[in-house]
């Protein structure tokens, strides 16, 4: 078994009615029309979602890449969510030698990570270099005071504001931003709600 530390999302463990499972499984599905080719899934925990991806786009992909710091969620990652598509590695997302390790990808998922990363300008670069020309970023992170200010969860550096996350992706040649609230993910552009806890990003280099 793997340890539960209060964030990990382990499914088996979990009730079909979790909020917080509903709302990580809504990510990885509604990001499935996005998806193709060469598919990275940083920080990819107990591999629930890269198995998602495997099975749901495997008309479009070629491979999909779980990798997480964790030796013991990759170890049940793989004997869990097996799939001939997908593998699973050891890696920290802010090593500046992934690409070296990883080689260049056609899409990247990362839903949940940046704000658990000191190195965050890193872990930008990475993911910006990992990234073949015209390749897809699908990201996600919890808002909250900003950069530098305390937030609610003990497992997050901070939580960026709505403002913030906005101007991340300043490198890349489009994106289109989306607000989450549980199972409902809607663009930024036409909110019907005034305030949504998350943010998800649509970057394309």
């Amino acid at each position: 078994m793997i340890e539960d530390t209060g964030e990990r999302i382990i499914p088996e463990n979990m009730n079909i009615t979790n909020e917080l499972l509903i709302e990580h499984l809504t990510r990885y599905h509604f990001s499935v029309p996005f998806v193709q080719g060469r598919v990275l899934d940083f920080a990819a925990g107990a591999g629930y979602g890269t198995h998602i991806i495997a099975k749901k786009c495997k008309k479009h992909i070629e491979e999909i890449i779980g990798v997480d710091i964790d030796p013991d969620v990759v170890k049940y990652a793989q004997k869990q969510y097996y799939h001939p598509l997908s593998s699973y590695q050891i890696a920290d997302v802010t090593d500046n030698d992934l690409s070296d390790q990883l080689g260049r990808f056609d899409t990247i998922l990362s839903f949940e990570t940046i704000e658990h990363v000191e190195a965050e300008n890193q872990f930008l670069e990475n993911v910006y270099q990992l990234l073949k020309p015209g390749g897809t970023l699908i990201l996600s992170t919890p808002f909250g005071a900003g950069r530098g200010k305390p937030c609610g969860s003990p497992f997050h550096v901070h939580q960026v504001t709505e403002g913030e996350f906005f101007e991340m992706f300043q490198n890349f040649s489009s994106k289109t931003f989306y607000y989450q609230k549980g199972a409902l993910i809607e663009p930024a552009a036409n909110a019907t709600q005034s305030h949504y806890p998350l943010g998800i990003v649509i970057a394309r280099k």
